[in-house]
């Protein structure tokens, strides 16, 4: 019984290491965390140097500007008066004095609160100049992360050829745990910066790993597309919860607390990986895979890869110029500036799920084109919003439509290299990665200072345009043709058949077709 007993966990362990589903909840976890991470200093990063940089040193260089606040505190026990002069109540604002109401002064004075009580201009930050020179510091930082994880995904791809997929998924997972405590106590400008961009290394390592090891369980491009729709659920949950999480943990508990928790859940995901997968096991790839520059020569892979790159780049333009802008427009507390992400990380969660299955259905082309031009009208209408409710239209339909283009382009880029390359996904989803990455890194570091040289309405105009002038290209994706090399081994193997291939189908008619396998059987 003893021995029995002790075996069962061990049962378990090699039946999860030999599960699909398993690696999926991997990969998953892996992408959710990450993302957390991505967007959770979002509404923390402009308001916490905001706090740190410019009220700290105007605090203390003028602090004559707060001694005259708490007098006005004690004027609306006097608000009230009655005046013998004409037999009529007068009221009295918080800044009058005796001496005005002697004078008889008081009637220049009534409309005074009138025109300067209301709450909303209180709230309001000072120093636009500082909020305008804010906007390019902060796309810089939130740049960063995605030009490092630019320059790191290729090393990445050709690493995970020679080694294997899981020691990269381990190491990524190392660094963005010390990314993330790095970023708990960190309290500059420059530790901040240090921070992102480390967390950029581990990025690269979980998501470029993690999709490639997706991709060579779930050989089937039916199951393919349904696992990418589920891990990219995990990345869009990530979004979805990173931002108002940050914001409201800033908010009532502290700039740590968020990036404290976020530590824990990934050691959580450390001790997952341990036991599903094998960090310690080498296995590379049997057959060489095809290079990345011969892959970047590929126009169908090199569209695909556009399109990931442009749908994202107008929420990556958000992230750094959206908050900044309500503050400057809506004057809106620290909790709103997470949440106006809120919508658009809801319908994310929903698109990339919806679609997974559904664009297989479809076409994923018709899909993806669909989405690129629903990204643009959207951006197009986000700053025509007076509140934040005006934002949950637009920014609902903009995460809704990303997750249209993410969750066809992810499984069409390893259909591409089954169709036209060799069977190896390392450098394809590191291509994948890079054109995710563009999008994050042009679009934080140009925005913000678009919105410097001609304002934040403008920067959405030019972005919208180029997702909808982008749009038309995806109908290249409808039929791609495959390789001569595919179309020659096809041949030889079934002389009297072809097959064209298209997006809608599955690879389970690859390399020979269903009737073709009725007539060898009758051969036999």
């Amino acid at each position: 019984m003893p021995p029995a007993a002790e075996r069962v966990p061990w049962r378990w362990l090699v039946a999860g290491r030999a599960s699909r589903r398993l690696v999926l909840v991997v990969v998953f976890v892996a992408l959710l965390l990450d993302n957390m991470l991505l967007t959770v200093v979002v509404p923390i990063v402009p308001t916490f140097l905001y706090t740190t940089e410019y009220e700290g040193t105007n605090s203390s260089v003028a602090p004559a500007r707060t001694e005259p606040a708490p007098p006005a505190l004690k004027a609306p026990p006097f608000s009230s008066m009655f005046s013998y002069f004409d037999n009529s109540t007068v009221t009295v604002s918080g800044s009058m004095s005796a001496v005005d109401l002697a004078n008889g002064t008081e009637s220049s004075h009534l409309p005074q609160p009138l025109a300067s009580s209301p709450p909303l201009p209180s709230r309001c930050p000072e120093g636009e100049e500082f909020l305008a020179k804010e906007n390019i510091r902060v796309g810089l930082l939130f740049a960063s992360k995605a030009l490092v994880q630019l320059v790191i995904n290729p090393s990445v791809g050709l690493l995970t050829n020679r080694i294997g997929y899981h020691i990269p998924m381990f190491i990524g997972f190392i660094i963005m745990f010390l990314s993330t405590v790095m970023f708990a106590f960190s309290g500059t400008y420059t530790l901040l910066f240090i921070a992102r961009a480390l967390q950029g290394i581990g990025s690269s390592f979980s998501s470029v790993a993690g999709l490639g090891m997706l991709a060579s369980v779930y050989t089937d491009d039916f199951e393919r597309g349904n696992a990418m729709g589920i891990a990219l659920g995990g990345l869009a949950l990530g979004v979805l919860i990173g931002a108002p999480f940050g914001s409201v943990m800033y908010a009532f508990v502290g700039k740590s607390s968020p990036f404290l928790v976020l530590a824990f859940l990934a050691l959580l995901d450390g001790a997952l990986q341990l036991c599903i997968l094998q960090p310690s096991k080498i296995s590379p790839e049997s057959t060489k895979g095809t290079p990345v520059f011969t892959l970047l020569r590929d126009p169908y892979i090199l569209v695909a890869a556009g399109a990931l790159c442009f749908s994202n780049m107008g929420v990556a333009m958000l992230e750094p110029t959206l908050p900044i802008w309500m503050m400057q427009t809506m004057c809106s507390p620290k909790w709103q500036l997470g949440m106006a992400f809120l919508p658009a990380s809801i319908s994310y969660l929903i698109g990339t799920n919806l679609f997974g299955i559904l664009a297989n259905k479809m076409g994923r082309w018709l899909c993806s084109l669909i989405g690129m031009a629903v990204v643009g009208i959207s951006l197009l209408c986000v700053p025509l919003a007076k509140n934040i409710y005006g934002l949950i239209g637009p920014n609902s339909g903009l995460g809704f439509a990303i997750g249209m283009v993410d969750s066809s382009m992810m499984p069409i880029m390893g259909y591409l290299v089954d169709l036209r390359h060799t069977s190896v996904y390392g450098n394809v989803y590191a291509i994948a990665d890079v054109a995710f990455c563009m999008g994050f890194a042009i679009g934080p570091s140009t925005g913000g200072a678009i919105v410097r040289a001609i304002g934040f309405p403008w920067l959405m105009i030019i972005i919208g345009v180029i997702n909808i002038a982008y749009a038309p290209l995806c109908w290249y994706l409808r039929n791609p043709p495959a390789k001569e090399e595919k179309i020659a081994i096809l041949s030889q193997e079934c002389p009297m058949q072809t097959k064209s291939y298209t997006t809608q189908k599955t690879l389970r008619d690859f390399p020979l077709t269903d009737d073709s396998d009725v007539e060898a059987e009758n051969a036999e």
